[in-house]
């Protein structure tokens, strides 16, 4: 008779805590210790748990959960201590690298993860401190090996239990995710309840699958210009590093605690509001050979972001790589610095994970255009964001329009004003993002429920 399987609860971390509290604001951060630990040279096998999402307000990683990139996440160990359930050091110090699990001080977060089914386990399997994985029973191949999903690095496991200290490939995998496996092209519905037991997985570090568009940065609760708390996600490889541009220099920015994708920049120059990174990934390498960042601190920030997450729109310079956007249609900086000269704006596309469904083609309607894209989606659920380019001729401010025809009902809405009646949906931009140069782009976004089909609506964008 099988044990019942242990429902692991949402995990709240005192780093998380502590990063969005008005209190710190007052107190020194510091830099995640880099360690020297290598990827697995080829797939690893371990135990797998669930658990049931993110913690409030945000992720191990730094990122809220309804704004990650895609819904099937995992968390990885923060330790490596075989029998030792008490250690807690974060980030773990280089003074105590051995103890250093696979979320490396935060260093693996924004990358995803192949996770293929492996063998079910017949007796108990409930990761109890000091003892055997499946004790009093074996591990056994059934039906549902083989079974593979790609997954998101968006959170640390820290426990105090023998799967987050004693199995060093361990995964905590996201519950909704449980049943959304695929095999030979079929979606494997109904592993969980009855057929996980915190199974055997097999996985490996991936490239972001289908990756297109540009990175997204947003800052966090409690951020202003004395604390500038950023977060970095929609990466094709990682991040390991982010540089802001101060007084004509670079400087390395200090991670937020272990939060591997959230730093703390700082402004062009001391006490600005404006400012311009670029990010490293995993290698080391500058991302889009180099790509200048430029935005400021939005006017809802003015004295600190009182929400989790506030995205930002900016413009690009430079970099051996053509920026995602429009080239050729420069915009001016938020934050022109004598050594840099912003040029393209920001447009994202897809999110790693999506399967993109723009509309055939932009609509236009007065002298700006919107275009919708389907950036991710699961049962019942989807994200979207709304493309708004500028004309020939700037814009100042700007109104996108849209019906639904299949009962999809958006459940929240960033860098956007909204107000809904029936199936017809209304966005307006908000006071920092209405005025674009001509050419220019910006972009909101969407979480939506949604019907029996899920079709793309036809949008008008009009400007005043």
């Amino acid at each position: 008779m099988l044990v019942p399987r242990l429902r692991r609860g949402t995990r709240l971390r005192s780093t998380v805590i502590a990063a969005v509290s008005a209190c710190l604001l007052s107190m020194a951060t510091f830099a995640a210790v880099a360690q020297a630990l290598p990827d697995p040279p080829s797939p690893v096998t371990g135990n797998s748990t669930y658990f049931d999402g993110l913690g409030a307000p945000y992720g191990g990683c730094g990122m809220p959960q309804a704004d990650l990139d895609s819904q099937d996440f995992v968390a990885l160990n923060v330790f490596n201590t075989p029998g030792d359930y008490a250690y807690s050091t974060r980030p773990v110090p280089a003074s105590d690298s051995a103890k250093t699990g696979m979320w490396n001080n935060g260093l693996n977060c924004g990358r995803y993860v192949q996770v293929s089914i492996s063998d079910f386990c017949t007796g108990t399997n409930d990761g109890a401190p000091g003892q055997a994985f499946c004790r009093n029973g074996s591990w056994v191949s059934d039906a549902y090996n083989g079974g593979t999903l790609t997954m998101l690095v968006a959170d640390s496991c820290g426990d105090s239990n023998a799967w987050c200290r004693d199995d060093p490939y361990h995964l905590d995998l996201s519950k909704p995710s449980l049943n959304k496996f695929v095999k030979s092209g079929t979606t494997m519905t109904d592993m969980y309840p009855n057929h996980f037991n915190n199974r055997h997985i097999t996985w490996n570090f991936v490239p972001a699958p289908n990756y297109s568009g540009d990175i997204k940065v947003g800052f966090l609760n409690g951020a202003q210009v004395w604390w500038p708390a950023i977060s970095v996600s929609h990466l094709a490889n990682g991040i390991h590093a982010v540089e802001y541009l101060a007084n004509g220099s670079w400087v390395s920015a200090p991670m937020n605690g272990d939060m591997g994708q959230s730093y703390i920049i700082g402004g062009t120059t001391s006490g600005a509001n404006a400012f311009q990174i670029r990010v490293r990934d995993v290698n080391g390498a500058l991302i889009n050979g180099g790509r200048v960042y430029s935005f400021t601190l939005p006017s809802t920030c003015s004295s600190q972001c009182s929400t989790p997450y506030t995205q930002v729109s900016y413009t690009t310079s430079g970099g051996s790589t053509a920026s995602p956007s429009n080239p050729s249609s420069p915009s001016a900086s938020p934050s022109a610095s004598p050594s840099v000269s912003p040029s393209a704006s920001r447009s994202p596309s897809a999110s790693p994970s999506a399967s993109v469904s723009p509309s055939s083609s932009p609509t236009a309607g007065g002298a700006c255009t919107a275009t919708y894209v389907i950036t991710n989606s699961w049962p019942g659920g989807f994200s979207g964001d709304v493309h708004v380019k500028a004309g020939a001729a700037p814009i100042n401010g700007w109104t996108a329009k849209w019906t639904y025809a299949n009962g999809q009902v958006i459940s929240s809405l960033w860098n956007g004003v909204m107000t809904v009646s029936g199936a017809n949906i209304t966005v307006k931009n908000q006071t920092w993002n209405g005025s674009l140069a001509a050419g220019a782009e910006v972009w909101f976004g969407f979480n939506a429920s949604s019907g029996a089909t899920n079709a793309v609506p036809a949008v008008t964008c009009t400007s005043p």
